[in-house]
């Protein structure tokens, strides 16, 4: 089975070794989405609910380009720079997923890149 390369220009471009997600049979791998706007590739803001919602927005762009949408998410890694953040991810990822929500890791870590507070990847299985 081969594997194609994901890649929408509604999602930040790459800023390393890594492509934006890789399909490979009905399984869509997204890389891990950072609050950049894919338009001039810079952080959104330092607020983190503008932060979360730019993250959300770049991982269902992503989601979209594969063909299919947040809701075919199986799995989602939340890393976050400050744990206490959580109850506000909760209330942002109700907006962008539908019942039955997908499995979720939600994790503290010391650093993002580019410093920012938030950052997303996940595991698409795609309809047949």
């Amino acid at each position: 089975m081969s594997n194609s390369v994901i890649h929408t220009d509604k999602a930040p471009q790459a800023i390393g070794t890594y492509s934006q997600a890789i399909k490979s049979g009905t399984t869509v791998y997204l890389s891990g989405q950072i609050p950049l706007v894919p338009e001039t590739m810079q952080v959104i803001s330092e607020d983190f609910t503008e932060q979360a919602n730019q993250v959300f927005k770049n991982v269902q762009a992503v989601c979209e380009a594969a063909g299919g949408s947040t809701n075919h998410l199986a799995k989602v890694n939340i890393f976050l720079t400050d744990l206490s953040n959580f109850a506000t991810v909760n209330e942002i990822m109700s907006q962008y997923f539908k019942q039955p929500y997908p499995a979720r890791a939600a994790v503290q870590v010391s650093a993002l890149p580019k410093g920012v507070q938030i950052e997303i990847d996940g595991v698409m299985e795609l309809p047949e």
